[in-house]
């Protein structure tokens, strides 16, 4: 059996698993998959590179190919038919977005537009006085009361069904008159139904609100069920079979309590062709959401790869980015869709639209949840939560999975502890940390001591920050010196190429216009050509989406040797044992320089990371809100506290805060940028995979082999000491 199937993989799965090369399980794999499978929320914490895509991928696939094939089979979901002796609210007598707890005591509907309502699966009849509790247990419009099976679900607006909303109205017929009081949060409606005096009424925490309706003659004879239509809202349920808050008014009992003969059962009970639910169509059954069209076009790629052997029923997946035709989206939605994977900006444009519905979501999936975070996506992320059933229309709870390269990001720990339940933490990184697979050095640029700068023919373009100050190399002013810091830092990312003799690499810059521009430099000083050694490719968001792209592809193919990008590309692409990354400058944010890193030394190969840092204050672009272009063709060059888009760039500074953070000291290396070969492990070659590390079984193998002769011979000498002891000469 392989290694995934034994985590309670489908074997079509893993087979898919294994043409991928994927022997053994990652470490967030082995924890996280058997967790996920067993319905729990789960947060997941690991190195960048340590397979947190696949650890929610496979589980969820696996879920919604199951509940597909339980469908087709008609099995709804798991839930064949209701026939409990108990009072409960339907599972099948119900609209399509409104669940029902496994109990048949709560209900929900997250859906903003439309009333969805069930009935109960026992209703009363012929005679008697009954009552039941209904309590606001979510904000949001709710209407309760009884009606018929022949009553649309939309209760109180046809002949068959009687109502009290929350707005404190009475309704029956679409006629809405003032009944009571409003009421809401946690208040609890008493449902009174008067068969022998042939009255409705309705009490609020414990006061008779008085008579509501008189019973009309045509259902004098009619079964009435207890029912509730919600809108965005959740109610629980008291049919007395636990001690009510309120006691019912003298001569009332609990619908539970009523005589057999008074009580009929529900004919919906999902046996026959009731119990084949089917889901909507442009009601997918998991939602992940991205902070970059990368990481999603990455994800769903992943996803296809995965269901490469799963059939009859066949998932079906969607990609949901910017750049691409929303008709198309709109299109593959109106056909049918079981898990989106898209950016947040296009698939709140689509929810809002009413094109995509959350109504059957049962997976919440926020990968690099804290770079959503800090894209400002918080509050999206809480409506979207908001409108999602948090029980499924089968019965089970929503689940949700919060992947990141670290979770001890303050907004992530407060965002768990607000929408998640329970969740089961999977940390196999604890604080921020450098993979151990990467060597990283710091190389510190001085235009004090070194004036190449002042001599340069040709240099990389800078960004125009001094393009209006007087700059004079022999008598260098501070803006002098950062021109100077701008300059070398080009020639130095060439220097650090030769060096090492780069063949592949991310090269990191600190905004769109530095991509640019040292794009621009190493396709000059390589005369721009495919084969030339300095061949290039940018990422960054100012690149249309098809740019973008292709340049990915062409990194990835190998048909370019350096990707240059800003942030964005940092979280997350999948480029395998990539062995070097330059840092033109220091992320802002200190948890950035960890995904950086975390693009080299991946899957066990070794890695080389070097950061390029400023010994002088470099003044930089610093865009805001403030500014009415966003950073485009912008030319105010005063700094921010004057009202200006610059600021002045401390990197040393930046360095510290980074080395704080990760508890260590970078080791620094010469402007030659020569790294010792007994400094870190002078026998591997950067992108090679390290030895010894016991990633394919044939290294198991070597590995255990003495441990394991070792162990057969100690079994060997307790055997004989046993039989010695108890057989004495015998066994000689």
């Amino acid at each position: 059996m392989a290694a995934f199937e034994e985590m309670g993989v489908l074997p079509a799965i893993g087979k898919a698993v294994e043409e991928m090369d994927w022997m053994l399980p990652t470490d967030v794999q082995a924890e996280a998959i058997p967790l996920i499978l067993g319905g729990g929320d789960v947060l997941m914490a690991a190195e960048t590179g340590s397979g947190k895509t696949g650890a929610f991928c496979l589980p969820v696939l696996q879920i919604v190919w199951e509940t597909l094939q339980d469908l087709k089979e008609g099995k709804g979901s798991k839930i064949v038919a209701q026939t409990s002796p108990h009072w409960t609210m339907s599972f099948f007598d119900r609209g399509a977005a409104l669940a029902v707890t496994p109990d048949g005591l709560r209900c929900q509907s997250r859906e903003q537009k439309e009333w969805h309502g069930v009935r109960a699966t026992k209703g009363v009849h012929t005679s008697g006085k009954y009552y039941y509790e209904a309590t606001v247990t979510d904000e949001g419009l709710c209407r309760v009361g009884w009606s018929t099976t022949q009553a649309n679900l939309d209760l109180g607006t046809d002949r068959f069904g009687f109502g009290f909303g929350g707005t404190g109205k009475k309704s029956h017929q679409k006629q809405f008159d003032n009944y009571g009081e409003a009421f809401g949060m946690h208040d609890v409606i008493g449902c009174y139904l008067d068969l022998d005096g042939q009255e409705i009424k309705f009490s609020k925490n414990g006061v008779d609100l008085g008579k509501a309706y008189t019973i009309p003659p045509h259902l004098k004879t009619a079964t009435l069920f207890p029912a509730v239509v919600l809108k965005n809202a959740e109610m629980s349920f008291n049919f007395g079979a636990q001690p009510f808050k309120h006691q019912p008014e003298s001569g009332f009992v609990a619908v539970c309590e009523a005589e057999k003969d008074c009580v009929k059962s529900s004919e919906i009970t999902g046996v026959g062709p009731s119990a084949e639910k089917s889901l909507a169509k442009n009601a997918p059954q998991a939602i992940i959401i991205e902070p970059s069209r990368e990481l999603a076009e990455q994800t769903y790629n992943q996803i296809l790869k995965f269901k490469k052997h799963l059939s009859d029923p066949d998932v079906r997946e969607l990609l949901v980015i910017g750049g691409v035709q929303v008709k198309d989206q709109i299109a593959a939605l109106n056909a049918g869709v079981d898990i989106v994977v898209g950016t947040p900006g296009r698939l709140e444009d689509l929810i809002s639209s009413g094109q995509l519905s959350l109504t059957q979501c049962r997976f919440f999936i926020l990968d690099e949840a804290d770079g959503l975070l800090k894209q400002g996506y918080t509050q999206m992320i809480d409506r979207l939560h908001k409108q999602i059933p948090k029980i499924t229309a089968d019965g089970r709870r929503l689940q949700m999975i919060v992947c990141s390269a670290t979770l001890h990001d303050f907004d992530v720990k407060k965002m768990a502890e607000r929408l998640m339940h329970f969740p089961t933490w999977v940390d196999l990184k604890g604080e921020d940390a450098v993979p151990e697979t990467v060597h990283h050095v710091v190389v510190m640029i001085d235009p004090q001591k070194d004036k190449s700068w002042t001599s340069l023919r040709k240099h990389i373009p800078t960004d125009g920050v001094h393009s209006a100050d007087n700059l004079r190399p022999n008598n260098p002013s501070a803006e002098t010196l950062s021109e100077g810091v701008k300059m070398l830092k080009g020639e130095y990312c060439v220097r650090a190429i030769n060096e090492h003799k780069m063949d592949r690499a991310l090269i990191f810059c600190r905004t769109k216009l530095d991509c640019d521009n040292l794009e621009y430099y190493l396709n000059q000083i390589g005369g721009g050509s495919r084969s030339s050694a300095y061949s290039c490719v940018c990422l960054h968001g100012d690149r249309k989406p098809p740019e973008r792209k292709a340049n990915l592809e062409r990194f990835k193919n190998k048909e370019v040797k350096f990707l240059i990008c800003t942030d964005v590309a940092a979280r997350g692409l999948d480029i395998s044992g990539l062995p070097f990354m330059i840092n033109v400058t220091l992320p802002d944010e200190k948890s950035n320089y960890v995904h950086r890193i975390g693009r080299v030394g991946r899957a066990e190969r070794m890695g080389l990371a070097i950061s390029l840092v400023s010994a002088v204050p470099e003044k930089v672009w610093y865009h805001g809100e403030w500014c009415p272009t966003r950073g485009r063709n912008c030319h105010n060059t005063r700094l921010t506290t004057e009202n200006g888009c610059c600021i002045w760039y401390d990197e040393p500074r930046y360095l510290a805060d980074i080395e704080d953070h990760l508890n260590i000291t970078i080791q620094q290396v010469d402007p030659d940028i020569k790294v010792p070969v007994d400094s870190f492990d002078g026998k591997v070659v950067y992108g090679q995979k390290r030895l010894n590390t016991g990633s394919n079984y044939q290294n198991h193998v070597a590995q255990m082999a003495p441990t394991v002769v070792e162990l057969s011979k100690l079994e060997s000498k307790a055997q004989l000491l046993f039989l010695k002891r108890h057989y004495g000469k015998k066994c000689r």
